[in-house]
């Protein structure tokens, strides 16, 4: 019994978390934005190695660092929340996060699209 144990125990704290949405994405949409690993962490304040681990799914990043990411890769912060797990999934993709998920697009295209689509948002609320 107690071998089982030691195993089973050995077993658990081997296994390391696997959490590979949100790793994949980050990776996706830096070498979406032509960024090295090594540009990300200079922008973001956050080390070369820590960066790797979670793009393969080893770390789980905090909130912090998610937002630091997401100001990098000109995303929206709630998409990596919602990637992490630390939001829900929103029904569909909304406009801005389709704008910005688009790799057919420039920065300044998505910047551009998304304060088009703003400002009309914007104005719809204010006539309502």
């Amino acid at each position: 019994m107690l071998a089982i144990a030691s195993i089973l125990l050995y077993h658990a704290n081997m296994k390391k978390p696997h959490l590979p949405d949100v790793g994949m994405f980050i990776k996706e949409q830096r070498e979406r934005s032509s960024l090295s690993i090594r540009k990300l962490a200079e922008l973001t304040g956050v080390s070369n190695p820590y960066l790797s681990q979670i793009e393969r799914g080893i770390r789980r990043p905090s909130a912090e660092i998610l937002r630091s990411i997401a100001s990098a890769l000109s995303i929206r912060t709630e998409t990596l929340y919602e990637k992490a797990g630390l939001l829900d999934e929103q029904e569909g993709l909304d406009v801005i996060g389709a704008i910005n998920s688009d790799p057919r697009l420039s920065q300044n295209h998505k910047q551009a699209l998304t304060e088009i689509y703003s400002s009309f948002v914007s104005n719809d609320q204010e006539e309502s």
